[in-house]
């Protein structure tokens, strides 16, 4: 587990934040996936949360200004996050969890090769339409 103080690469990601339309909802999906990625929990704030893997982190923050309360992925804008999730194992297993803690499988027709036939990977929807794509290591 990184400490937060490897050597920096520049041109590295620092960190994403992602405004959220009911905080305490996305805590506990992202909080719970972040957890099992190994990312640990970083700021804590009334309006915000953050979690850290090595040097990078990402913001969760319910903020006063949005805009709107509804992200749509298929929107400009951000699509979704893909996270390195381990052996394919790994990603079956946190497919397995992952309705518990308030994400759904997308593309289930197609998976786990919704990316490609060389790819193994899980696409999640949580309950507010924010997609992450779990990527197993194929090597």
């Amino acid at each position: 587990m990184g400490t937060g103080r490897e050597a920096l690469t520049v041109g590295a990601l620092h960190h994403v934040e992602v405004w959220v339309p009911d905080l305490e909802t996305a805590r506990c999906s992202w909080g719970w996936l972040l957890g099992e990625l190994g990312w640990t929990p970083f700021q804590d704030w009334p309006a915000g949360r953050s979690w850290r893997l090595g040097p990078t982190y990402l913001v969760l923050e319910e903020s006063p200004g949005l805009s709107g309360r509804v992200h749509d992925r298929l929107a400009p804008g951000l699509n979704h996050l893909a996270f390195h999730a381990g052996p394919p194992a790994a990603v079956d297993a946190l497919v397995a969890a992952a309705p518990e803690h308030g994400w759904e499988l997308l593309f289930p027709d197609r998976h786990p090769h919704a990316g490609g036939p060389g790819t193994y990977a899980a696409y999640l929807a949580d309950g507010q339409g924010y997609e992450v794509e779990l990527v197993g290591s194929t090597a």
